[in-house]
C-alpha cells in the first residue's frame, strides 16, 4: 500500500473537512496558499532487494509529508517532504488494474507512484486536498543477455555451469530449476555475456502451470533467447506423451506465444544438448530436416499447440556438457550474435553523428558585375 501525504491534522481557524489532507491549509484573510503534500516515489538502487524491504517495511505502508500551512510569516506554505522508497534495478511498478505504471532498468531509475494533494488557495476556498491513495505491486524481473528456454531435464543447469560461474542445483528429476540463476559467460578479453537459467516449462505454462508465469515473466527482459533441448527428447511424467527435439522446440514456441507473441521477436539460437548419447548424429540430422520444413512434421503435435509462427533460429548450435563438445563454438555464437544487435541498434545512431559531421552545402553567393 503507497499513501502519499496523507497525514491527520487540523487547522484552528479553518479545520478541514477531510481528515486526510495532504496540502497545506492556505490563509482566507490574507489569500495565503498551502504547502503541496509530498509525492512518492519509487527509485532504483543496487544491492535492494525486495526481502529487505519486506523485512523493514512489514506495514507496506509509505507515507510522504505534508504541505505546510499558510501563516502570517509564511504566505505561501512549503511543500511536503517526498518519500523516496529503494527498490531493486529490474522492478516493474503496476495499480491494482495490472496497469504498468513504470519500469526501473537501471540505477536511479524514478516512478512517480503517487501524488500529493494541492494546498488550499482561493480557487479551492482555502481548503486542501487529499494525497492520492493507491495499492501497487512491485514484480522483479531478472536482466540478461541470454534466457535459457527449455523443458524439465534439458541440461540447461549443467549447460550454465559449464560456460560460466554459476552453480545451479543439478538433480535428475523433472523440476530442477526452483528458482532463475544467472551466470557470466567470461571471454580473454574480458567480455562478460549474463545468462539466466530459468524454471523448467510445462506444456501449459501459459495457463500458469508448473511455475508458469514465474518463469515467463523473466524471458521478456532477456535481449536474446538460447532454446536447450534434449538431442534424444523427453518425457515428463510416466503419464505424459514422449516428445522429441523437434516436438519440444515447437512445444517451446508454442508456450511463448501464447503468454506473450512478441517475445519472438527476440533473436533466438537453438543448443541442441547430450550429443554424447546413442545415436545423438542421426537423430541431430533428423531435427536439422524437421526444422527446415515444419510444416511437414506439424501433424505430429495436437493442432492447438502447433505455433502459428515458426522461429528461425540463428544457429543450431550441437553440444556436450558431459565431452565439451560445441562449448566453445557456442560461446563465440552467443557474443556473435548479441555483437550483431547491438550493432544494429547502434546504426541509426552512429548515422546521425555522422550526417552532423558533415559540412553543410550551402551554396556560395554569386555577385554581380
Amino acid at each position: 500500500n503507497i499513501f502519499s501525504g496523507c497525514y491527520m491534522f487540523t487547522y484552528d481557524r479553518n479545520k478541514c473537512s477531510n481528515p486526510l489532507c495532504s496540502g497545506g491549509m492556505g490563509l482566507p484573510r490574507l489569500g495565503g496558499q498551502g504547502g503541496k503534500g509530498g509525492d512518492v516515489w519509487m527509485v532504483s538502487k543496487k544491492e535492494v532487494t525486495l526481502k529487505r524491504i519486506h523485512d523493514k517495511y512489514p506495514h507496506k505502508r509509505f507515507v510522504a509529508g505534508v504541505g505546510a500551512n499558510s501563516s502570517v510569516k509564511g504566505l505561501k506554505g512549503e511543500k511536503g517532504g517526498d518519500y523516496e522508497l529503494h527498490v531493486p534495478v529490474g522492478i516493474t511498478v503496476t495499480n491494482d488494474d495490472g496497469r504498468v505504471m513504470g519500469e526501473l532498468n537501471a540505477e536511479g531509475d524514478r516512478v512517480l507512484v503517487a501524488k500529493g494533494g494541492q494546498g488550499g488557495s482561493f480557487h479551492s476556498a482555502f481548503t486542501p486536498s487529499k494525497g492520492q491513495t493507491k495499492h501497487i505491486r512491485l514484480d522483479l524481473k531478472l536482466i540478461a543477455d541470454i534466457g535459457l528456454v527449455g523443458f524439465p531435464n534439458a541440461g540447461k543447469s549443467s549447460l550454465l555451469t559449464v560456460i560460466s560461474h554459476a552453480s545451479p542445483q543439478i538433480a535428475n528429476y523433472a523440476f530442477t530449476t526452483l528458482r532463475p540463476e544467472i551466470g557470466k559467460v567470461m571471454y580473454d578479453d574480458h567480455k562478460q555475456i549474463s545468462v539466466a537459467d530459468l524454471p523448467g516449462l510445462i506444456e501449459g505454462a501459459h495457463l500458469n502451470k508448473g511455475m508458469g508465469h514465474k518463469f515467463l515473466k523473466h524471458v521478456e527482459r532477456t535481449k536474446q533467447l538460447l532454446f536447450v533441448v534434449d538431442v534424444c527428447g523427453f518425457q515428463l511424467a510416466s503419464k505424459t506423451p514422449f516428445r522429441s527435439a523437434f516436438e519440444a522446440v515447437q512445444l517451446l514456441t508454442k508456450e511463448l506465444e501464447l503468454y506473450k507473441e512478441d517475445l519472438l521477436s527476440k533473436p533466438a539460437l537453438l543448443v541442441v544438448n547430450k550429443m554424447d548419447l546413442p545415436d545423438a548424429e542421426h537423430k541431430l540430422e533428423e531435427l536439422r530436416e524437421q526444422l527446415e520444413n515444419p510444416e511437414e512434421f506439424s501433424h505430429l503435435l495436437p493442432h492447438d499447440m502447433i505455433p502459428r509462427t515458426n522461429l528461425a533460429f540463428r544457429d543450431v548450435v550441437p553440444v556436450s556438457t558431459i565431452t565439451g563438445l560445441g562449448l566453445d563454438q557456442l560461446k563465440r555464437r552467443l557474443r556473435g550474435s548479441l555483437d550483431e544487435e547491438a550493432a544494429k541498434a547502434s546504426e541509426p545512431l552512429h548515422r546521425e553523428r555522422l550526417g552532423a559531421l558533415r559540412p553543410s552545402r550551402t551554396p556560395l553567393p554569386v555577385w554581380g558585375p
